[in-house]
């Protein structure tokens, strides 16, 4: 049972599932889906959309360079049964799963790392560009005038302030 993998999307079609198309020059595509075969009518680079496993590659969110991806390239030439052989292949197989999965762990903490404190960042310059939109009492800005205010009236300390009002002088009361 050979197990290809999608034109398009590279995803696993199985056996009897999925779509196939021969070109005129003999040339076998094979899809998953009908979605992947319509993008392919439509000649769309499976590159520049998201959820394809090219994409993911050549946006670097994906391992692509790692010696345990060479197990599963296609090999067309047939060997003959051996019992050994298959039994040592199916013990190789779980090994090198264990390994790229721990590798693919490793390469995405590498890729995510830092980013909380981007986020953070991004989230605190948000909220200091808005701060319009905040209650009164949650922004930023008038917690800090309001303790300014408090300091101006500590160190102003006036009993009575002469004004000068039509040509004569009154003392008055202001409250700075």
């Amino acid at each position: 049972m050979r197990i290809e993998t999608c034109y398009f999307c590279s995803a696993p079609v199985y056996p009897s599932k999925g779509i196939t198309f021969v070109r005129n020059d003999a040339r076998v595509f094979r899809f998953c889906k009908s979605k992947c075969h319509k993008n392919f009518k439509m000649k769309r680079n499976p590159r520049k959309l998201g959820w394809t496993k090219s994409f993911r590659r050549a946006h670097n969110k994906e391992l692509t360079v790692d010696s345990t991806l060479q197990f599963s390239q296609r090999r067309n030439i047939p060997t003959r049964y051996n019992r050994d052989l298959v039994a040592s292949t199916l013990k190789a197989i779980t090994r090198v799963n264990e390994i790229r999965a721990k590798r693919e762990r490793a390469f995405y903490k590498a890729r995510m790392k830092g980013n909380k404190e981007r986020q953070r960042a991004d989230d605190r310059k948000l909220v200091e560009e808005n701060q319009h939109l905040l209650p009164p009492a949650e922004r930023w800005g008038a917690k800090e005038k309001e303790v300014e205010e408090e300091d101006m009236d500590v160190e102003v300390d006036l009993e009575t302030m002469k004004m000068r009002v039509g040509g004569g002088v009154e003392a008055m009361d202001v409250d700075a």
